[in-house]
């Protein structure tokens, strides 16, 4: 990174983000690559088109639009893509981000993962501050792992999660559940996880991107039925802890581990959200499940060496955003569908 720590660097937060429903924005998950080494089904197309170069936000600008975000209160950051890990020179910008860590400003910053090439920037990673990764992980399966990525190598993301662990990261899968896909696997991964010491969270599949309603309808495996399975094996005290994220918890009494869901179908959990996220190239979705966007491109590129602007149409977008989202199966319908790809948002 070759552009000077702006003027937010080093100082507390001054200004807040408080959306409509007077929720505190805290947390920016920011897409740095619509690009992905796999091609997930619930994710992507498999013959995907994908951004030049040009509509891309540069490392510099990713920088610029991320500082200006925690000199307004954001205290989470979360890189995500596509695969963040692909984008060239990636890690200049998380060595970047750790002054933010430095100063107090930034309480954490993180990554969601295929694990790829973790094996490659695990140390790297946590030299730069980072303390934790998600690594997207649906099957133990190697057949079935090649299946659902239509090319990924399920050795190379274990040997990503294991070079994680050796550097002092803390790993966390998290597991879309997938009817008739991964139901045999509930407890095999369950017991993965207690082996590698690593923490878990399902997460119900979503009504994203171009799809057959009765495919996606096909696939949705409601968490209260994969929690009242794990209940057979386990006993399951919830937990009243919250990650800054939608998940809910429990602890497996038997193994000690932590187990989270997100259920955007089963339990709506809009009530608490803190949370927004940025497109590669520079679109502000405040709602995973609406199309309203804000164009923050502009303002950060019309005036290069002024942020005031950029923060004015920040905080401009979040006076926008809803309530909630819209997300529903029920009637065997799907209801609430976003047409754009979760690799397009940012996972």
């Amino acid at each position: 990174m070759t552009r000077n720590a702006p003027r937010t660097a080093g100082k507390p937060a001054r200004e807040k983000l408080i959306d409509p429903y007077l929720r505190p924005i805290t947390y920016l998950r920011l897409s740095v690559t619509d690009r992905c080494d796999f091609r997930c089904t619930y994710c992507m197309a498999e013959e995907m088109t994908f951004l030049p170069k040009r509509d891309l936000l540069t490392l510099e600008e990713l920088d610029r639009m991320a500082s200006a975000f925690i000199g307004l209160g954001v205290s989470k950051l979360r890189i995500t893509g596509g695969e963040p890990l692909v984008r060239r020179g990636i890690l200049g910008f998380f060595q970047a981000m750790k002054r933010h860590l430095d100063s107090g400003a930034l309480r954490e910053l993180t990554l969601t993962t295929n694990g790829s090439q973790l094996a490659r920037f695990a140390e790297g990673l946590h030299a730069a501050g980072m303390r934790r990764v998600n690594v997207s992980l649906d099957t133990l399966r190697p057949d079935k792992f090649a299946g659902i990525t239509r090319r990924g190598r399920l050795e190379q993301v274990l040997e990503g999660i294991d070079a994680a662990l050796k550097a002092g990261l803390r790993v966390k899968l998290n597991t879309v559940a997938i009817k008739g896909f991964n139901e045999d696997e509930l407890f095999e991964i369950t017991a993965f996880c207690a082996e590698k010491g690593l923490d878990l969270t399902f997460i119900e599949v979503m009504p994203m991107g171009d799809m057959d309603d009765a495919l996606r309808i096909g696939q949705f495996w409601p968490l209260t039925e994969l929690r009242a399975r794990l209940a057979e094996r386990y006993r399951l005290t919830p937990l009243a802890e919250q990650s800054g994220g939608p998940a809910r918890y429990v602890r497996l009494e038997e193994t000690g581990q932590k187990i989270g869901f997100i259920q955007p179908l089963s339990h709506n959990f809009c009530e608490s959200c803190n949370r927004v996220r940025m497109t590669c190239t520079g679109e502000l979705y405040t709602c995973l499940g609406q199309n309203g966007m804000s164009d923050l491109k502009a303002p950060l590129r019309a005036h290069p060496n002024d942020d005031a602007p950029l923060r004015e149409a920040i905080r401009a977008a979040i006076a926008l955003k809803p309530r909630g989202h819209d997300f529903d199966y029920s009637r065997q319908k799907v209801r609430g569908q976003v047409k754009r790809h979760m690799s397009h948002t940012g996972g």
